[in-house]
């Protein structure tokens, strides 16, 4: 059984900094494209990054890019998202998804909020 388990979400003040966590288990975690989606209050799912099986390649939405850095440790069968600069806007709660953001399999979330 696919698991997804996220951690790390906070409120935090506008400009400043989380790390986000997900523990993978149940399937081959370096055999796996991984991705970030999140999810605003009263809004659609909205692709964050995804990163490639080995960690070589990674693409941002334009929404984050030069602020947040995806990562994965396959020996710890763990996927991160570094936030920084965080905005208002970054409010919502962030999923890991196996596979690219458009995949089912994702896990229960954690929640930002970014608010003075």
């Amino acid at each position: 059984e696919v698991q997804l388990v996220e951690s790390g979400g906070a409120l935090v003040q506008p400009g400043g900094s989380l790390r986000l966590s997900c523990e993978a288990s149940g399937f081959t975690f370096s055999g796996s494209f991984m991705s970030w989606v999140r999810q605003a209050p009263g809004k659609g799912l909205e692709w964050v990054s995804i990163i490639n099986e080995e960690g070589t390649a990674t693409t941002y939405a334009p929404s984050v890019k030069g602020r947040f850095t995806i990562s994965r440790d396959n020996a710890k069968n763990t996927l991160y998202l570094e936030m920084t600069s965080l905005k208002l806007e970054d409010t919502a709660s962030y999923y890991c998804v196996e596979g690219p953001p458009s995949s089912p399999t994702r896990g229960q979330g954690t929640q930002v909020t970014v608010s003075s």
